[in-house]
């Protein structure tokens, strides 16, 4: 298995080294500049895109989940164990330096996410549930390749819903035995069949019951690690400023060049980056995909401001967290520890628990993010009702069966795979990405003449293969029953 393991992590760090590396920073400059800088420059439109109307169906009921929904599931993907474990494995391989190319990252991450959920809601599709779509959607309408997409859904599901699944089970099993104080089997083993419990509690019920679970505990997450966080950075507001040189001078120092140490830095700070924020990956544009809005661009906005929230603000808390409390960096250990001891040393033994709550918080709401996303991809590839259920009991053994795992073996599987689908689906929104930027020009032309922006497929002529967007009523949608204005615009 060692061996297995060091051939896949050496693979792993070529791919990423002269592919991954190359296409999601070169991409993520030319969509910056190709958007205008659209991620900093439409920031308020960001916010405000969030609480936008959901366009309804002919009984009033919204077409499918609405823009803060889509935003909550994929920030229960995006917000989990990449913002503690992710951040602290960055720092304890790459030295402080490498958060400063994970912020680097999420600033161009930003761009490509934008692109990357624009085209998914583009190409999204209607199901019984609402709409669906992402990667393999696009390719196959977008560049007309099904076969290509079908091999997207497969990497797609393998790298997500079952590899980092069985991370995020890991961790919380990791968390709670190191709580306790002891990793008996027994202990492993109970932990591990509640969590899947729990999973599949929810995610029986279908998407709307997942969007319903993470509308309601992502924001209670986030704000309970938050407030953790400041807290300890208050206690060691002093040491911020050094903090923040510290990292600074580690990502460009003379000693970290003559040592080599940047290129690792750099290395570590983009995966570890991309890992948390997914921008690139082609995850997010299934959540994006499954809103029902009235243009493409609202919820490419939308996604966009998730990377910043987990990146700018979730992952730099840890950071700060880890940091502040001035850890030995040559014998750290990567994963969740570093983080835990920071909490802990700093707040006390009352924290433990805290900290072992947010981890389940965090880590739970992942795995619901990424069967959806799992899902959405199960259900491109053939939608009969036996598919899915067999991907439920696989997805559902990965959650129970990742809690025992070797957790440099599952970092390493999981660095590889998304590795192998960024780069596809960093080389299918390359070349779709024409169509965003037209579908950009077309909404701020909308804004400019003071109007809510509304799409139509008619309005892109160059883009085939869309399936929806049909015409302007089915788009808006029927106003609510109660609404008075469909019977005052049939008066004579």
């Amino acid at each position: 298995m060692d061996g297995f393991e060091e051939w896949i992590a050496s693979t792993s760090t070529t791919m990423w080294t002269w592919l991954v590396l190359p296409l999601v920073g070169g991409l993520g400059v030319y969509f910056t500049v190709r958007t205008g800088v659209v991620q900093v420059r439409m920031l308020p439109r960001m916010i405000s895109s969030l609480t936008d109307r959901t366009p309804t169906d002919a009984d009033g009921r919204p077409q499918s989940l609405s823009a803060f929904q889509a935003f909550t599931v994929s920030a229960a993907s995006r917000v989990g164990i990449g913002n503690i474990a992710g951040v602290a494995t960055a720092i304890a391989l790459g030295g402080p330096g490498a958060v400063l190319w994970m912020w680097a990252m999420a600033i161009l991450g930003a761009a490509t996410s934008f692109v990357e959920s624009t085209l998914g809601q583009l190409y999204k599709v209607r199901d019984a549930e609402g709409f669906r779509g992402g990667p393999a959607y696009y390719i196959e309408h977008g560049l007309r390749s099904r076969p290509m997409g079908i091999v997207v859904a497969i990497v797609l599901i393998v790298a997500a819903p079952f590899a980092v699944t069985s991370l995020q089970s890991f961790t919380i099993t990791e968390t709670v035995t190191g709580q306790v104080g002891t990793s008996e089997p027994w202990l492993v083993w109970t932990v591990a069949l509640v969590v899947t419990g729990l999973v599949a509690a929810v995610v029986l019920g279908g998407i709307r019951r997942i969007a319903t679970f993470t509308q309601a505990i992502v924001p209670a997450m986030a704000v309970l690690y938050l407030v953790l966080g400041l807290i300890i950075m208050g206690i060691n507001a002093a040491e911020i400023p050094a903090v923040l040189e510290e990292i600074v001078a580690d990502a460009f120092g003379w000693r970290e060049v003559a040592g080599g140490a940047v290129g690792t830095a750099i290395l570590v700070g983009v995966q570890r980056g991309m890992f948390s924020n997914e921008a690139g990956f082609g995850t997010a544009p299934n959540a994006a995909a499954s809103a029902a809005t009235t243009h493409p661009v609202k919820q490419g906005l939308v996604q966009s401001l998730g990377v910043y929230f987990d990146t700018l603000v979730v992952c730099s808390v840890t950071a700060f967290i880890v940091l502040t409390t001035h850890p030995d960096l040559s014998d750290a250990s990567a994963g969740i520890a570093l983080t835990q001891e920071a909490v802990v040393g700093t707040l006390g033994a009352w924290s433990g628990p805290v900290f072992a709550l947010i981890v389940f918080l965090l880590a739970f709401s992942t795995i619901l993010g990424l069967y959806f996303y799992g899902a959405a991809n199960v259900e491109y590839i053939t939608t009969r009702p036996a598919a899915l259920r067999v991907y439920q009991v696989i997805a559902l053994a990965f959650v129970l069966g990742g809690a025992v795992a070797s957790a440099s073996l599952v970092w390493t599987l999981a660095d590889a795979l998304l590795g192998v689908l960024a780069i596809l689906n960093l080389v299918a929104i390359g070349l779709l990405s024409r169509h965003v930027f037209a579908l950009l020009r077309d909404y701020s032309e909308q804004r400019r003449e003071g109007r809510d922006p509304v799409f139509t497929r008619e309005r892109l002529p160059s883009a085939t293969g869309v399936l929806t967007w049909e015409d302007e009523a089915t788009v808006t949608g029927s106003p609510p029953p109660a609404s008075p204005a469909p019977a005052a615009e049939t008066q004579p």
